[in-house]
């Protein structure tokens, strides 16, 4: 059986709506707990996907949170072989790290519901499927990171140009997050009730766009992952 490793580091930041896309095309599903489970006895080749998630802290922040160096080295071992990632979040910012660009907190925190606009490259890809005229997109992040080198920039928000990018054939980053889902976004308003008060973000305000806007970006959150998926097999 095949197998996908989501290395997570917040429990309520899961796969989503993704888990289902992976689990129907029969590959099992192992959740890995940054700062709990030792990255440094993984295989950084072995499993057939690798998918690292969102978090709330920085990938400067290695003297805080050592297990990040542990993370970076998987990340590069596992590019460097050129074996199928997913960053998301935190995630996207870890490969964009690994691969050699800086990463680095932005002129502001980008927290809610917001379109994409994608690049010419981008509405040649699975990212298409996100494109502002079809969904808006959750963003919840106040870092950003330069484009590594050799990367096709694939998407920009109205805040941060670096959302997307693809890297080699099989390693695709999303700063953003397509993969949640309506019915998971209350535990996020819990767990970041403190970031969202010091932002000044109406949590009723927000789970109002919610309502209204996640089921759009779930249903085009699957077309996408499962495009990005299928394509890994051509």
């Amino acid at each position: 059986m095949k197998t996908v490793y989501a290395i997570r580091h917040v429990l309520f930041e899961d796969l989503g709506s993704f888990a289902e896309v992976v689990q129907a095309r029969g590959y099992e599903l192992r959740y890995v707990e940054a700062g709990v489970d030792d990255l440094r006895v993984l295989d950084p080749v072995a499993p057939e996907l690798m998918i690292v998630l969102g978090g709330p802290i920085g990938v400067y922040e290695g003297e805080s949170y050592p297990f990040i160096a542990d993370e970076l080295r998987l990340l590069e071992r596992r590019l460097a072989a050129d074996r199928p990632t997913v960053g998301i979040c935190l995630g996207a910012q870890m490969m964009a790290r690994a691969l050699g660009a800086r990463v680095y907190p932005g002129p502001v925190k980008e927290l809610g519901w917001a379109p994409l606009t994608l690049t010419p490259e981008g509405m040649n890809a699975p990212v298409r499927h996100l494109d502002g005229a079809l969904t808006s997109m959750l963003h919840w992040h106040g870092d950003t990171f330069d484009l590594p080198d050799g990367a096709t920039l694939l998407a920009s928000s109205a805040r941060y140009r670096h959302q997307a990018f693809r890297w080699g054939r099989h390693a695709l980053a999303l700063q953003c997050h397509p993969e949640v889902q309506a019915a998971g976004l209350e535990r996020w308003f819990i767990g970041n009730a403190g970031e969202l008060a010091h932002n000044g973000i109406s949590v009723p305000q927000l789970r109002a766009e919610t309502r209204r806007l996640a089921p759009t970006l779930e249903c085009q959150g699957r077309i996408c992952f499962a495009e990005w998926l299928d394509g890994l097999d051509h």
